[in-house]
Parts: C-alpha cells; structure tokens; sequence
C-alpha cells in the first residue's frame, strides 16, 4: 500500500482552516501527486476544504475508476494520534482523502456524513480498490 499525502497546504493560513490531506493507493502512481496539488491549491487560493467535505476530482482517482471525487474523512484506519498534530503553536488536522462516486457524494448531501459513513462500514469499503462498484444502490 501507498500513502500520499500533502505538506505545507495549509502553511501561512490566517484563519483556522488547517488542514493536510493523505489519500491510499495499492500502487505508486503519479496522478495521485497531481490529485493532492489541485486540493492544496484549491484550499489555498479558492475556499479552505475541511473535514467532510468532498471535492470534484473531474477525472477518475486511477485509471478507470468510477470514483470522480474525493470525501474528507477522518483518519480512522491510522487512529486517532494521527488525526489532529501541533506545529508552531498551531493544529492541524490530518484527514484522509477517500475517493468516492457522484452517486455517493450525492447520498452524503441527502443523508450526511454519519450515514455515508455507515454504508462504507456495512458494505466494506474497498478503499484501495479504484475498480469498485458504487456502493449506492448496491
């Protein structure tokens, strides 16, 4: 498994918008770099993302894959130690980045976030796997 993650995309932020991100891959694979840029720039020069939020990937996160956009989790696999670290006096929350489908980010804006959260639990989120189904409907 790979991790890669975000440093310094919330450096310099005034407000209280501190956020890094890190999203999971079963291979290497560039275009995850380019994913985490576009949503570090996009935080700092749009509107601050956050926990919970989801983000418009406008592509597949690998290869074919039907997940388009991204959920802003908290890091449940890595526990609680790595979700919220302090550097300089300030708090950072460090969020996992799961990709998901249009038809779940919608089921997230209907229902809300405990209720995506529960479906991934129940159905068992194959995180790493880009070729999943939705699991909307399923």
């Amino acid at each position: 498994m790979f991790c890669y993650c975000t440093l310094g995309m919330s450096a310099d932020r005034l407000d209280d918008n501190l956020i890094e991100l890190f999203v999971y891959s079963a291979k290497a694979d560039e275009t995850l770099v380019e994913l985490l840029t576009v949503c570090a720039s996009y935080h700092r020069n749009v509107l601050p993302l956050g926990i919970n939020h989801t983000v418009n990937i406008g592509q597949p996160w690998l290869g074919n894959s039907k997940c388009d956009y991204g959920f802003i989790s908290a890091a449940y696999l890595d526990g609680a130690e790595l979700g919220l670290f302090e550097y300089d006096g300030k708090e950072i929350g460090c969020y996992w980045l799961i990709p998901i489908t249009e038809k779940e980010r919608d089921f997230k804006i209907e229902y809300g976030v405990e209720q995506l959260e529960q479906l991934f639990e129940d159905k068992q989120l194959n995180y790493l796997n880009p070729e999943r189904n939705c699991m909307v409907g399923e």
